[in-house]
Parts: structure tokens; C-alpha cells; sequence
């Protein structure tokens, strides 16, 4: 009987040993594992960028140059296509993305829904590429002539603004028009269908109408807008990878003046990429005017111009000061 006791406290005993060191193995194993696991950056970071059709996010992406530059600091590039600014920035206030461009009136939308964005460069005026659209045989001519008429845009997006400011110059408002929000894709078919009277639209979509023959302008944003193009970083971003912004700005800078000398090529080469015929890309890259610029003060004014334009029309949930989303780099 003694035996067969000191038979079975034995068996627990081993029992409870093995399972301690089973548990031990586990832990070890857990713990060299974590041990061998090279670090985030060390697989290769990834950076990820939002572009849209045309601008020289989407030259980047298709030259290559900037993958091949962070590749050798650590890092990896996830692209995005949006079909608007105001999509790209709702992406980065769900912190899916580092890094993106938009025009002027998306950011301010954003800041006012609390994105965590960062202003880090723009561009020069550009305010021939967006336009006003109605069909060639409309007997719309004049921008007062759109009062009760129903005008597709992207909301808040550049050209809403331009809409705003072509209207108030018109004797008009939002109100007085019947304002149909769809992205860029939709907008055409539904005016190339007749379901709306006019179309708000951005190059290249603008050079594209342009090329079927079938479109007029009623106004462009001569007069009325800066129409420049901003590049942002996400707040968290901005500040853990003060390294990457100046690699993505230097790569910017030199897709710039390529795509300055070379309007033809810019077509050529972004026609596969976009799906775009070269001809209206070529329209698109002429009356383009190309360049990197930093955050001054007259930039913030004209932006927080916008930003109270929108609130006063109550378009804005809330008063915004853009000086508080400017990058900064801590000196």
C-alpha cells in the first residue's frame, strides 16, 4: 500500500515538474522569439502615402525614385489612389495614412473634424486648372444663370471653394443652386447624361471634358482662387519621421522640375498610369505651374480665409486657426 502511495505522489510529482518546465519551455521559446523578431523598421517600415489622379504625388509613384530612396534608409512605400481630397484626408484622420496631398479647401474640412494633420509644403497658384463645365448646346452662360440649377462637385473639396467664390462674385449662393455631391467619376456621368446642368471640376478630369469636344467653360478660377496644392503629413508622422518628410519634399522637388521642362513626357508618361488620353495630359501639364513652396504666412492667411469663408456659411462645424496646423520642426 506504501508503495503504491509513494508510487502515485511520485507520478504527481512528476507531473507538476513537467508541466512546470513545459511552461517554462513556452515562455522561453516566447521570449527568444521575441528576442530574434527584428524590430518594424528592420522589415521594413512601411511609409504610406495617399495620391490622387494627376498631381506630383502620382509622378512620384510612377517614376519610382522615392521607393528606391527610403529602400536604402529602411523602408517600404504603400501607394493609395483617392478619388478626392477630401476621401484621402478621411483616411488620414482613421490613421491609415502618413503622408498625402489635396487642394485648399479639403484641409480645412479636415482640421475642423479634428484630422491630425500637418501642413508641410505647397505649390504656386494654380487657378487655371479647375473650371466650371456646362455642355456645349446648355443655354446656360453666365455663373447667375445657375441659380436653381443643379451643379455636381466633390464636396469639400478645391473646387467647392471655387463654386463658393464664383457664385457670391455672381450676386449668388450655395442656396440658390441645387449642389449634387459626387466624386469626379460619378460627376462626369451624371452630367455627360444630363442628370445634372454643370460640373465643377479639377485637371486632368477638366482637360479630359475639355478634349470631347462636347463641354464649355463657364468660369475657371482665374480671379476667384489661389488653387494651390498642399502636401501633409499626419501629426505622429510628421514628428517620429522628420527623416522621411525631407526625402519625400527633395523627391517632390525634383519630379517638379522634370515635369517643368517636359510637359510631353509628363503625358507620356502618366497616360498608362491614369488611364488618361496623353493629349488632355498634356493640356493639363501646360497650364500647370509647378513647384515646392513652404508654409508662409501669406499661405496660412489665404487658407484661414477659406476656413472662415466655409464657417460663415456654416459649412465649418467650428472656427479653425490653420497656424495650428503648420509643420514645424523643433529646433
Amino acid at each position: 500500500m506504501m508503495n503504491k502511495w509513494k508510487m502515485g505522489k511520485w507520478l504527481v510529482l512528476m507531473a507538476v515538474l513537467l508541466g512546470m518546465v513545459s511552461g517554462c519551455g513556452g515562455h522561453s521559446e516566447s521570449a527568444n522569439a521575441q528576442k530574434a523578431s527584428p524590430t518594424k523598421k528592420e522589415e521594413g517600415e512601411v511609409i504610406r502615402i495617399g495620391y490622387q489622379k494627376y498631381g506630383t504625388l502620382n509622378m512620384l509613384k510612377a517614376r519610382g525614385d522615392l521607393e528606391q530612396r527610403l529602400k536604402q534608409l529602411g523602408y517600404t512605400v504603400q501607394w493609395s489612389l483617392f478619388p478626392g481630397g477630401p476621401q484621402l484626408l478621411e483616411a488620414m484622420n482613421a490613421g491609415s495614412l502618413d503622408f498625402g496631398h489635396t487642394g485648399e479647401a479639403p484641409p480645412v474640412f479636415a482640421q475642423a473634424a479634428g484630422t491630425p494633420l500637418l501642413y508641410v509644403a505647397t505649390t504656386p497658384p494654380n487657378p487655371k486648372a479647375e473650371a466650371i463645365l456646362v455642355r456645349r448646346d446648355s443655354p446656360i452662360r453666365t455663373v447667375a444663370d445657375l441659380k436653381g440649377k443643379k451643379v455636381a462637385l466633390n464636396k469639400g473639396s478645391n473646387v467647392h471653394y471655387l463654386l463658393v467664390q464664383a457664385l457670391s462674385k455672381a450676386g449668388l449662393t450655395l442656396s440658390d443652386i441645387r449642389p449634387v455631391y459626387l466624386p469626379p467619376a460619378d460627376a462626369r456621368a451624371a452630367f455627360e447624361q444630363g442628370s445634372v446642368d454643370a460640373w465643377v471640376i479639377w485637371d486632368p478630369f477638366y482637360a479630359a471634358a475639355e478634349q470631347t469636344g462636347k463641354v464649355r467653360v463657364l468660369a475657371d478660377g482665374q480671379g476667384l482662387v489661389a488653387n494651390r496644392e498642399f502636401f501633409f503629413a499626419s501629426r505622429s508622422f510628421a514628428q517620429k519621421h522628420v527623416d522621411v518628410v525631407h526625402v519625400i519634399l527633395e523627391e517632390l522637388k525634383k519630379v517638379d522640375q522634370w515635369a517643368n521642362r517636359d510637359p510631353k513626357g509628363v503625358a507620356t508618361f502618366l497616360a498608362p498610369e491614369l488611364g488618361i488620353d496623353e493629349a488632355a495630359l498634356e493640356v493639363a501639364s501646360k497650364r500647370r505651374t509647378y513647384g515646392l513652396e513652404s508654409i508662409t504666412n501669406e499661405v496660412i492667411t489665404q487658407q484661414q480665409t477659406i476656413a472662415d469663408q466655409f464657417y460663415q456659411l456654416g459649412l465649418l462645424p467650428k472656427k479653425i486657426d490653420v497656424n495650428e496646423a503648420v509643420w514645424r520642426e523643433a529646433k
